[in-house]
């Protein structure tokens, strides 16, 4: 059951929707001033918030501002309740991120339909979709709507790349997004002296490039193919008209942003704190969480020891007396130049 935060000072009207939403089957909570109804947000984590503006302590803008400032709250769906009509407030509303706009006096079907639509959206967000070209389609279609998904298909690029070439690199200026269609790519950065130190791993269903679209800034690493692949390059352009026109849209990239912060945040502590042996442990775990596609068999894969050293942090000869230590221990076997994992679970547990 969809849980609903109510967040309105006006007690008749705080009873008298919760009412209307609770008949409608949702979960009801409620908060009677804008101060009370962000601590609700941040012990609940409601699925949908409907907000007054004009309340005593802290207003409808305040919560929303503060609420878009936080990654996992920026992305729970807005709606306003107000009596005010002029369109300078709904506009201010919308401009902030509000998803709608409900006046007041208002009936029960526009409220629950308002309601309805906005949980749809918010649900499709959250679903799962096939891993290539269509499935990145049928997604914005469905949140962008029917407009949306055909000025993506007709601006569409799909582009090869072979095994170690460069899809841009560090410092070059973006002019647009990717989308990993087919294959494993890296995005590394380059010190001085020439060493690399991969970033991140991506496979079918990744973006990348995007951080620096939206900062409008130079890209801060390189992107190559670990093996033959193909990148959907969406232009600029396409990217941004659907990312500022569409909260939806919006929330999904803020969602994957926030996440591969995350990701990297993890992976400088372990850097500096790990030893080398569990470095090389947790980045041969790392290739097969974001890999592996058979859970019945060992995860095998062929990888390069620089691009492996590279992932660890480390000198490609630390790397290889490792490997070879882990071959000695039964962990690993190397096989037609592929690396497999005999034994992931004591890998997972090694310890530093």
């Amino acid at each position: 059951m969809p849980r609903i935060l109510l967040i309105e000072d006006n007690k008749e009207v705080r009873e008298n929707t919760a009412e209307i939403l609770e008949l409608g089957g949702y979960d009801v909570a409620t908060a009677s001033d804008g101060k009370k109804g962000v601590e609700e947000v941040h012990k609940q984590k409601p699925d949908l918030i409907i907000c007054d503006i004009m309340m005593p302590v802290l207003d409808g803008y305040g919560v929303l501002h503060l609420l878009s400032k936080n990654p996992e709250t920026a992305i729970i769906p807005f709606i306003f309740l107000t009596a005010k009509t002029e369109r300078g407030e709904m506009r201010k509303g919308m401009e902030m991120g509000a998803d709608d706009y409900i006046t007041k006096p208002f009936d029960k079907s526009e409220l629950l339909n308002a309601v309805e639509s906005r949980l749809k959206k918010s649900e499709a967000i959250k679903k799962e979709y096939s891993k290539d070209i269509d499935g990145l389609t049928a997604f914005i279609g469905e949140v962008g709507g029917k407009n949306a998904m055909l000025s993506f298909i007709e601006n569409k690029k799909i582009r090869a790349y072979k095994k170690k070439e460069n899809i841009y690199k560090e410092g070059d200026f973006p002019r647009g997004m990717y989308y990993v269609n087919h294959g494993k790519i890296k995005l590394f950065k380059s010190h001085t002296y020439g060493k690399e130190l991969i970033t991140s791993l991506l496979k079918e269903g990744d973006f990348f490039g995007y951080t620096s679209l939206i900062e409008d800034k130079d890209y801060l690493e390189s992107a190559q193919a670990l093996e033959d692949c193909e990148v959907v390059f969406i232009p600029k352009e396409d990217f941004l008209n659907l990312l500022y026109s569409n909260r939806e849209i919006a929330r999904r990239f803020l969602v994957i942003l926030n996440q591969t912060l995350t990701e990297q945040q993890d992976s400088l502590i372990e850097l500096a704190y790990s030893s080398v042996r569990k470095r090389v442990a947790e980045a041969l775990v790392l290739l097969s969480e974001k890999y592996k596609t058979r859970e019945t068999e060992p995860f095998s894969m062929s990888i390069s020891r620089e691009d492996l050293a590279n992932i660890v942090g480390t000198a490609t000869e630390s790397l290889i007396r490792t490997l070879s230590d882990f071959k000695e221990e039964k962990l690993i076997e190397v096989k037609e130049g592929k690396i497999v994992l005999l034994n992931e679970k004591k890998l997972r547990e090694l310890k530093n």
